[in-house]
Order: C-alpha cells, then sequence, then structure tokens
C-alpha cells in the first residue's frame, strides 16, 4: 500500500529553520515527482517545491525561492524540506504528494497520493 507520511513540524520563530520530511511507503520515491504543497486557514491548498523524479531537477515557489530546499535520501526513500529563514506567513499545514511521472506539477489534482499533513507555525 503506498503511504506518505510527514514529520518535523512544529513551532518555529522567524529567521529560524526546520526541517520536514516526507517518508515513502509501498513505493520507491525516486521514480515518482514529488511536491511539497501548503495551506493556510482560510486560504487554498498552494504549491511550494517539488522534486523531479529521475535525475531530480527541484522546482520552487517565487515565495520560498532563496528559503527552502528540498531534496531526497534514496536510501531512506525520503525527501525533505528544509526551511531557511521562515516568516509568519509560512505558518500552513504542510502536505507532501506524489505523482507517478516524471515531471513535477503546481496542480493538486494532478497528484495521486498525499500524506496526512504537518503543522507548521512561524512565531516568536
Amino acid at each position: 500500500q503506498l503511504q506518505l507520511v510527514e514529520s518535523g513540524g512544529g513551532l518555529v520563530q522567524p529567521g529560524g529553520s526546520l526541517r520536514l520530511s516526507c517518508a515513502a511507503s509501498g513505493f520507491t520515491s525516486d521514480g515518482y515527482a514529488i511536491g511539497w504543497f501548503r495551506q493556510a486557514p482560510g486560504k487554498e491548498r498552494e504549491w511550494v517545491s517539488c522534486f523531479r523524479a529521475g535525475y531530480g531537477a527541484t522546482y520552487y515557489a517565487d515565495s520560498v525561492k532563496g528559503r527552502f530546499t528540498i531534496s531526497r535520501d534514496n536510501a531512506k526513500n525520503t525527501v525533505y524540506l528544509q526551511m531557511n529563514s521562515p516568516n509568519p506567513e509560512d505558518t500552513a499545514v504542510y502536505y507532501c504528494a506524489a505523482r507517478p511521472y516524471l515531471y513535477c506539477s503546481v496542480r493538486t489534482y494532478e497528484y495521486d497520493y498525499w500524506g496526512q499533513g504537518t503543522q507548521v507555525t512561524v512565531s516568536s
């Protein structure tokens, strides 16, 4: 059974750092495009970043470019989202998602599998 489990969320101060993990089971994640999304209260779910399958190009939303880094550990079948210098606007539930294609997408409906989400709160 294909499953994604996020972890690593919590409370972080503005300007701090936090690393989210997305552990995959039931499939080999390097054959899938893995995306990170987030949803703040009262807002739609938005795309944050994606790790392309295969040779692993990475992509970022303009709002997080230069602050967040997506990476993959194939041995652990896990994808990470390193959040540096977060600000209160980054507060949201963060989800990872997988699609069985090489290429990334910014559209939620193009991802077939989702984790349960992990809460990130940026506050002093």
